[in-house]
Order: C-alpha cells, then sequence, then structure tokens
C-alpha cells in the first residue's frame, strides 16, 4: 500500500509565493521514510526533522560542476526526492518549509550569518526556518546545515538546549541577536548568527546565486558532502572523508575515485549519474597519497 492510499491530506494555507502547493507530499514522505500522522504537532515536527536529516544529504555537487541551483518547489523535488540527491542549505530548508506548511505549520524563513567559530562579520549564506504548530510554540528548524546542524528542532527560546545522539546544541540570544551554538569537547562553539527578521523569496534569491556562484564562496571549486547521525558525523570536502564520533575520536582518509565514488552513494546516499560522476571527478584534484584507480570500477 503506498503513502498515498494510507493519508488524507488536510487543506491548509501556504504561502503563495513559495510554491508549497506543488510539493508532491507522498512521494516526499516516501523519500525519507516517513510514515507518521500529517499533523502540525511537535511529535510529527520532530519526526520529520530526524527522518529528513538521515535520508537526504547536505552536498554541492552541482556547484562543483558550476551549474545553477533553482530553489523553485518543482526543481527541489526532481532532484532531492525523486533524483535521490542531496543539496546545500537553501535546498533542503526550502523543500522542508513546504512540506510543514503542507502539515499545517505556520512558518517563516530567515537567513543568518555563518560564524563556525569565527568573529568576522559575513554575507547571509544560511537559510533556517521557525515554525509553529497547533501547540504555538515556535521552533528553530533547520535540516541543511550539514555536518553540526541539528538533528531535531529547538524551542525558539533564550539558552533553550538540544541534547541528543550524543551531541548537544544551545541558542543564546542577546538583544535582537541570536546565536546557534554547538558543545566541542573546548566549550560552546559558534554554528550562525541571525535576528529574527522578516525576508522575502528574492533575498533567499540573491544570497543563493552567491554562495553558488561567487569565487568567495565556501562552497565554490570544491565539493563537499556532510551527513549528521547519531553520534557520528561524515564530511567529506574533495577527497578526503573525516569521520567525528561524538566520544571525541576521529578519522581520516584521503579516497582515490572508486572509492569517493561508493562513498558518496553508501555513506552519503548521493545517486550520481555516470555523466556526473565522471565530469565531477575530472574536475577533483588528483589523490596526493594514492594511485588513481580505474574509473570503470564504481561498484
Amino acid at each position: 500500500m503506498t503513502v498515498q492510499e494510507t493519508r488524507e491530506h488536510p487543506a491548509v494555507d501556504v504561502a503563495p509565493d513559495w510554491g508549497a502547493d506543488a510539493l508532491d507530499l507522498d512521494a516526499y514522505l516516501a523519500r525519507i521514510g516517513y510514515s507518521g500522522p500529517i499533523a502540525p504537532t511537535s511529535e510529527a515536527l520532530r519526526a520529520l526533522h530526524r527522518a529528513h536529516v538521515h535520508a537526504i544529504a547536505f552536498e554541492n555537487v552541482d556547484v562543483a560542476l558550476g551549474r545553477e541551483i533553482p530553489l523553485d518547489t518543482e526543481s527541489l523535488q526532481d532532484k532531492l526526492v525523486r533524483g535521490g540527491r542531496g543539496g546545500y542549505c537553501f535546498e533542503h530548508n526550502i523543500l522542508f518549509a513546504a512540506v510543514l506548511e503542507r502539515f499545517g505549520f505556520r512558518v517563516e524563513r530567515h537567513l543568518a550569518r555563518v560564524r563556525r567559530g569565527g568573529t568576522a562579520v559575513r554575507f547571509r549564506a544560511h537559510a533556517f526556518l521557525r515554525a509553529a504548530g497547533s501547540d504555538s510554540v515556535r521552533w528553530l528548524v533547520d535540516v541543511g546545515f550539514g555536518d553540526e546542524g541539528p538533528l531535531e528542532p529547538i524551542p525558539c527560546e533564550p539558552d533553550a538546549v538540544l541534547e541528543t545522539g550524543g551531541w548537544v546544541w544551545r541558542l543564546r540570544a542577546a538583544g535582537e541577536q541570536w546565536v546557534l551554538q554547538s558543545l566541542h569537547h573546548d566549550g560552546w562553539f559558534d554554528l550562525y548568527a541571525w535576528r529574527f527578521e522578516t525576508h522575502f523569496r528574492p533575498d533567499f534569491e540573491v544570497s543563493n546565486h552567491f554562495t553558488a556562484t561567487h569565487p568567495r564562496s565556501t562552497f565554490v571549486g570544491r565539493l563537499i558532502a556532510m551527513q549528521s547521525r547519531p553520534y557520528v558525523r561524515h564530511t567529506l570536502v574533495d577527497r578526503e572523508l573525516t569521520t567525528r564520533r561524538a566520544d571525541g575520536s576521529e578519522e581520516r582518509a584521503e579516497l582515490g575515485d572508486a572509492t569517493l565514488l561508493r562513498t558518496l552513494r553508501d555513506v552519503f546516499g548521493i545517486r550520481l549519474t555516470a555523466h556526473d560522476a565522471d565530469l565531477l571527478l575530472d574536475r577533483l584534484p588528483v589523490p596526493r597519497t594514492a594511485p588513481n584507480p580505474d574509473r570503470s570500477d564504481r561498484s
């Protein structure tokens, strides 16, 4: 029995500028393996958040290949839902916002400045959400930050703490400024900062375009893939795979061609066509310490 045959989709109001009504909700729920009720409850929000982060990886393959990143609903579900691919923050969270609106949540789409432990003021390069459901609790929702992104939503309250899967996050607020932090072995680490102000679709389009195309963008000119799971995080930058565990242990490995493609498929769940795989390998640096395996060995 399909997902569609087991559900009744409630009629809800959605933001017309974002095209949530074009979402194939059944296909999305099947993609992430969600089988719970369709209702704007905190329990459903937590379950959706966990399932999305587990099923759909953070990755920038299209940026690495010099492609544009469209943010319309049809393009997002073609790639992340039907295409077996992942994406970066704009793609993840704009798609997830459409899902939440179809569940009946009230959703606000926001932009933030990434800190990654630094203090420099950067442009707004990160998209995240704030959502409220039937109990009126407001949640910070972010399925698109990558390796240190929260596994579940966090209540939008000063000093709110989320501890799950061996990882810990905290929200800090000083006046209008908010910061999401992750707990490292040596203390709290700033991930990104923001103010809760209204942003419109053109704001996201400009920020997305800069992030996907500008030479100074973190994501231009290299491959990045991330997957956050309970007790383990995987980060791939070009050919270097880093595995970090909640107990503080860490492993690094440099990957040859065949191993890299298997890692994208088996660790990150990213399905590449043979054409895209060849294009990607052609753009990556040659391994420094290992011979270049036969590219025909992709099993």
